[in-house]
C-alpha cells in the first residue's frame, strides 16, 4: 500500500508541483490549502508524513505542527517544512515546534524525494 503524504501550502502551484513529484514516485497525496485546512483533515485521516509551508493564512506552519503534535492520530508522523525561509532562527522555531526536517524553496524534485525516502525509510 502506498504511503500517504499530506502537503499544506497556500500556493496552488507549489501544491501541484509537490503532489506531482510525490505521485510520480508512488506516494498518495492529500492536499491542504493552509494550516487550518490541514489540521481539520488530519483530525480524521491518518497520514504517513506532512510537508508544510511556514507562511500561510489562517494558520501558519508552526501552528499546524504544534496542532499535529498536540493531537493523537498523527502525533508522531515526520513533518518537513518546505519554505522560502532559511534563517537559523526560523529553523530553530520549526524544530522547537516539532518539525523533523527543513527544505528551502525553490526545491528540486529529486531533493524532495531524497528527503521523503530518508525520513520514511
Amino acid at each position: 500500500m502506498a504511503k500517504i503524504i499530506m502537503t499544506a501550502d497556500d500556493s496552488a502551484s507549489v501544491r501541484q508541483m509537490v503532489t506531482f513529484t510525490l505521485k510520480q514516485n508512488g506516494y498518495d497525496v492529500v492536499e491542504a490549502v493552509d494550516g487550518k485546512d490541514a489540521l481539520t483533515k488530519l483530525s480524521s485521516q491518518k497520514v504517513d508524513m506532512l510537508i508544510t509551508d511556514l507562511n500561510m493564512p489562517n494558520m501558519d506552519g508552526l501552528g499546524l505542527i504544534r496542532g499535529v503534535r498536540a493531537g493523537t492520530l498523527n502525533k508522531f508522523i515526520p513533518i518537513i517544512m518546505l519554505t522560502t525561509e532559511s534563517q537559523d532562527s526560523k529553523k530553530g522555531e520549526g524544530k522547537a515546534a516539532g518539525a523533523t526536517g527543513w527544505i528551502v524553496k525553490p526545491f528540486k524534485p529529486e531533493q524532495l524525494i531524497a528527503v521523503v525516502k530518508k525520513v520514511l525509510g
